[in-house]
């Protein structure tokens, strides 16, 4: 299986779509912050590892206990993934923070800044 067939690509939403529905309803753990979301999977074409990219709405510190937490709970996650995804393997998850979101709105943030400058400096 290549890596961009349509196979893996069906494999990846279904989980990323069930990853997602386990986060939401699923996982007790005190450190993992209620906002999160899974922005990315990327599931290994021998199905036997993945990457699952994970976005956190809150500062450093939730960011990086909701990721302590979610590798702790990577076994009760991998197990869930097994129950309701019919596989051959259950993919070992890796959890990885994405910060493109909080990226795009830091910038969009600098260019209404930058646009507001230029419409004040061209008023005056």
């Amino acid at each position: 299986m290549r890596k961009n067939s349509i196979k893996n690509t069906r494999v990846n939403a279904e989980v990323q779509r069930e990853l997602s529905n386990i986060l939401r309803g699923g996982i007790k753990d005190p450190r993992v912050a209620p906002m999160t979301s899974v922005v990315a999977v990327e599931v290994a074409p021998d199905l036997k590892n993945c990457k699952a990219y994970i976005s956190v709405l809150g500062d450093e510190k939730a960011q990086a206990d909701t990721i302590k937490g979610l590798q702790n709970a990577e076994g009760y996650i991998r197990r869930e993934l097994a129950r309701t995804i019919n596989m051959r393997n259950t993919p070992e998850i890796t959890f990885i923070l994405d910060q493109s979101i909080e990226y795009g709105v830091n910038m969009s943030r600098k260019i209404d800044e930058l646009t507001k400058n230029l419409k004040d400096g061209e008023e005056e």
